[in-house]
């Protein structure tokens, strides 16, 4: 059976993983890395570690925190707040969907993420030694229906079939709780690059059943770096009267430098900041020198923290558990490195949080391990998640009517019977909303339909059935039905993600397309690194052999080195092979003459150069006579 991957798709970084022999493994990039930098050139389809490399030279082409605009509208105080910082431009794209405009083509963050997982899947395929089609992709608990779906419609366009989308910290458990036995309570605090989620969970016999979650998707540590860096430019603005956030590629690496700083002050009390040359001011170079204590960090980002108790009380008293009840507490995402954030988490539920998991890899493991639940590779393993927020349509006034609680345990559906508002009315528009606001219009929209050709009739006499089901992926699908004609009408929430199944099909094929121009790319760097690395071996054996080689193998040797530097720089990938191939065959040769010439009958007039030495001494002489073994 083909393998079925399991990813962590993150903010800052993502994380791949496998069920082998029964057993979770974390695959490395191809750089070696456990995790790949969540960062894309979108122009150059370069990911990774090589695009993060370039960000700071190449800002506005250079997209990273995409999850950030997933499934979102442009809009969004959300959207508008991160455009204020973000160096790359951010742009309305199809039904107002938040979307990035790189060199004048807009790119969805579907797209983006799709690159990331053409990357991640190409790394796990080079692992296995196999095509992976089917992958388990995490998403923040808090994620709503639109940007589940935006990631449902990424691994598409990836080329990947996501056979589950499983909540962050529900993954986080699994790979926890994978050994646990006796039944306990646990809640999941993950703190990430741009999200933050909290869920309560009962584990026991291999059940694990979240009771509880709530969050904040716009709360990670990317905000963390946005105070950070806000006051660094502060502090250069009052020094030097410029402000470098003006600048792209200052603020790139004053981006850097804050999130370095945070990440040393985990471990160390105080953290340089050094960036020379920033910017120029009256002809002369600027250069911004700082140090940051872990006491001024914590000053400027304690209210971050803080902020996240919020949830984490709704959280524990929509799971009816009291934080003594709380047997242990699970660390998830980079950001409860920090000492504050570890301390704040013991101080709030009395105990010392576990640190047992690694927070890198910890979602990625159980996504891998859901995967082996979904294959039977993994048995006896019964995992029940929850929708996180409440959904329902509106009704008379504008009111938000719940159908789905949230908290309920999914896959799940609910049915409700609803009427016509005016006499004879022979339509209805059924607008879906999620969240937890009496009002309509304070919750999120998800989708509208309308449901025609019901019989004119009184108001308040027609039946119309309005469903919703929620499936394992916690993906909306919403019918009604006129209970008098039979006719249905129905929809699949797709949010403001706005792409239809043709334009996912369309992503799909060009990011195939590309994928196959990567490959391309990819042999040519191969086969002009193979030719570097001859060309460097030549010269050193030429010049090693000295005049043990003939002049006429010499100049040979010398001609087909000078013909593979000239295609290796300008030649196809055709050529440099066949100038390589032939380099490596006159290369050979310097080796057949050397033995040729060692085998050859000595002249015995010419003394050897242990001969013009003289005698040696008796404990020189060799301890070995003809037969004899010396042990």
């Amino acid at each position: 059976m083909a393998k079925v991957i399991g990813i962590d798709l993150g903010t800052t970084n993502s994380c791949i993983a496998v069920m082998e022999g029964g057993k979770p493994k974390v695959i490395h990039s191809q750089e070696g890395r456990n995790v790949i930098p969540s960062v894309v050139d979108p122009v150059k389809r370069v990911v990774g570690d090589v695009a993060k490399r370039q960000m700071a030279i190449n800002p506005k082409n250079t997209i990273f925190s995409i999850k950030r605009l997933m499934g979102r509208r442009k809009s969004d105080p959300s959207v508008q707040q991160d455009a204020k910082w973000l160096p790359y431009k951010i742009v309305e794209g199809k039904d107002g969907a938040a979307s990035v405009e790189v060199n004048g083509k807009v790119y969805t963050p579907q797209e983006v993420s799709a690159m990331i997982l053409q990357k991640i899947k190409s790394d796990a395929e080079a692992y296995l030694g196999e095509k992976v089609e089917k992958a388990v992709i995490t998403v923040p608990a808090y994620f709503d229906d639109s940007q589940r779906q935006a990631t449902k419609q990424a691994g598409e366009i990836a080329g990947l079939e996501v056979v589950r989308i499983i909540n962050e910290p529900t993954a986080a458990a699994l790979s926890y709780g994978l050994d646990k036995k006796h039944a306990h309570t646990i809640a999941v605090y993950d703190l990430g690059g741009g999200t933050f989620d909290i869920t309560v969970l009962e584990l026991g016999e291999g059940v694990f059943q979240v009771k509880a979650t709530n969050g904040d998707t716009h709360l990670g540590g990317d905000d963390f770096d946005k105070i950070i860096l806000d006051y660094l430019a502060d502090e250069f603005k009052k020094d030097n009267g410029i402000d470098l956030r003006k600048d792209s590629q200052a603020l790139q690496r004053l981006r850097d430098a804050a999130e370095k700083a945070k990440i040393e002050l985990s471990s160390s009390l105080e953290a340089e900041i050094n960036l020379p040359f920033i910017t120029v001011k009256d002809n002369q170079p600027l250069h911004l020198v700082h140090k940051l204590t872990r006491a001024k960090l914590e000053a400027l980002i304690g209210h971050l923290i803080l902020n996240t108790f919020e949830p984490v009380k709704a959280c524990l008293k929509d799971a009816h558990v009291d934080v003594s009840k709380i047997d242990e507490v699970v660390l998830v995402g980079g950001m409860t490195r920090m000492p504050m954030v570890f301390d704040k988490v013991k101080e709030f539920f009395g105990k010392e949080p576990n640190r047992s998991v690694n927070p890198d890899e910890v979602v990625a493991v159980g996504a891998a391990i859901q995967a082996g639940v979904l294959t039977g590779e993994t048995k006896d393993v019964v995992l029940l998640d929850v929708t996180p927020l409440t959904l329902g349509v509106e009704t008379l006034g504008g009111v938000a009517t719940s159908l789905i609680q949230r908290n309920t345990t999914v896959p799940t559906t609910k049915s409700e019977i609803f009427s016509t508002a005016g006499d004879n009315q022979t339509q209805v528009e059924i607008h879906i909303v999620q969240g937890e606001r009496p009002l309509a219009k304070d919750n999120k929209s998800l989708g509208r339909f309308i449901l025609d050709g019901i019989p004119p009739a009184p108001r308040g006499v027609p039946q119309v059935e309005v469903s919703f089901d929620i499936d394992a992926n916690g993906i909306l699908t919403v019918t009604a039905k006129d209970k008098a004609t039979g006719k249905t009408q129905a929809i699949k929430i797709t949010g403001s993600t706005g792409l239809s199944k043709e334009q996912i099909e369309t992503m799909k094929e060009e990011a195939e397309k590309h994928a196959r121009e990567d490959q391309e790319e990819k042999e040519k760097i191969e086969v002009k690194n193979k030719a570097e690395n001859l060309i460097y071996v030549s010269e050193k054996s030429l010049k090693d052999a000295g005049d043990k080689t003939p002049k006429e193998l010499r100049e040979e040797i010398e001609k087909k080195i000078k013909e593979l530097k000239e295609a290796k720089d300008k030649g196809s990938k055709e050529v440099v092979e066949e100038k390589t191939k032939a380099l490596s065959d006159s290369l050979q040769k310097i080796g057949e003459h050397m033995y040729q010439n060692q085998n050859k009958p000595q002249d015995p007039h010419v003394k050897t150069e242990e001969e013009k030495k003289g005698p040696t001494n008796a404990s020189d002489k060799k301890d070995v006579e003809e037969g004899e073994v010396v042990k």
